[in-house]
C-alpha cells in the first residue's frame, strides 16, 4: 500500500493525498495554522478511515452470515492528548445496524471481530487510545408492521 502526499502552496496548508489505488483525498489545517478550512483534518481523515474500516468489516461480517443487513452507520467521537503528540485517547463508536430479522448476537459478534481480529486500523490506534462501542439495531420488519 502506498499514498503520495502533495502540499498546494496556494492554499496555504492544503494538502492532497493521492492513494495507490489512483483515488484523491483533500486535506486541510484550521486557520489558527495557516490553513483556510477547505477540507478534513489529517486526524479527522483518520478517525474518518478507523470508521470505514470497521463498518466495512461489520457489514461484510453480518453478510457473510446471511443476515438480511440494509444499512450500516458508525458515530466516531475522540479524545485526543492536549500535548504532543496529541494522539488519539478514547474513541466510542456507536453503531446504528438496519436490517430484517438480524439477531443482536451477530451484530455484537460481527463489532467484536472488527476490533479484536480485523480492522487494522482501530487496532492500531488501540495501542494508544481506550476504544470503547455500542450499537442500536434497527429490525425494518418491525418498523414497517406498526
Amino acid at each position: 500500500m502506498e499514498c503520495t502526499i502533495h502540499w498546494t502552496p496556494s492554499t496555504g496548508m492544503g494538502f492532497v493525498a493521492e492513494t495507490g489505488s489512483g483515488h484523491l483525498i483533500t486535506m486541510d489545517g484550521a486557520p489558527d495554522g495557516g490553513g483556510r478550512n477547505l477540507a478534513p483534518r489529517p486526524m479527522e481523515t483518520v478517525l474518518a478511515g478507523t470508521g470505514g474500516c470497521t463498518a466495512y468489516d461489520v457489514v461484510l461480517i453480518l453478510k457473510r452470515g446471511r443476515h438480511d443487513v440494509t444499512g450500516c452507520q458508525v458515530k466516531l467521537t475522540s479524545e485526543r492528548a492536549g500535548t504532543d503528540p496529541k494522539v488519539f485517547t478514547k474513541i466510542h463508536m456507536h453503531f446504528v445496524v438496519q436490517g430484517r430479522g438480524v439477531p443482536p448476537g451477530a451484530v455484537e459478534r460481527a463489532i467484536a471481530l472488527s476490533h479484536e481480529r480485523y480492522c487494522s486500523a482501530s487496532i492500531m490506534l488501540g495501542k494508544t487510545a481506550e476504544i470503547t462501542t455500542s450499537y442500536e439495531l434497527v429490525d425494518e420488519a418491525q418498523a414497517g408492521a406498526g
